[in-house]
């Protein structure tokens, strides 16, 4: 799992979070997005993790990540992300996704437990978490396009998680 925490520039603007998560959340809804690359389009059905605590715990605790699986933070409008991978047991891709709808972005193999700051650089449209070294396997790259109508976005502002926000 990774933390993502969206920031909008508003002082404060996090929502309250329910305490340090401790086990692994329920599998999410599930909705399916397409990353099409030079190497063909590749389908995932990924949870979408929609509310302040889903985001906050995110990955967290989980011991796999499905191939054809992974979880999706979609932001209502641009935002920086910034995620690490405290509590997460397994190494991700975290793909940010641009404005555009194309992946601006990508960290491969983010270290377990790790936690150092993963950052967007940038405002994104959402952040995309997949098993480690996938999209290498897959040939997924930066300018890839995604499509999938959880990127039409939710209000998830004030956001703090993917596996779950950094502090």
């Amino acid at each position: 799992m990774a933390i993502v925490r969206a920031q909008d520039g508003a002082a404060g603007a996090e929502a309250p979070l329910m305490g340090e998560p401790t086990q692994a959340q329920p599998v999410l809804p599930k909705e399916s997005l397409s990353i099409v690359s030079a190497s063909g389009t590749h389908v995932f059905s990924v949870e979408v993790a929609r509310t302040p605590r889903q985001q906050q715990v995110g990955e967290m605790f989980r011991t796999a990540v499905p191939e054809d699986g992974g979880m999706l933070f979609s932001w209502k409008t641009p935002r920086q992300s910034d995620m690490w991978m405290q509590n997460t047991a397994v190494p991700l891709d975290i793909v940010f996704i641009g404005t555009d709808g194309r992946i601006a972005s990508i960290v491969e193999n983010a270290v377990p437990y790790s936690l150092a700051y993963i950052s967007s650089h940038g405002p994104v449209l959402a952040t995309l978490e997949l098993a480690g070294g996938l999209t290498a396997k897959l040939g997924i790259t930066v300018g890839d396009k995604v499509v999938s109508s959880a990127l039409a976005g939710e209000d998830t502002s004030h956001a703090t998680g993917a596996a779950h926000p950094a502090p």
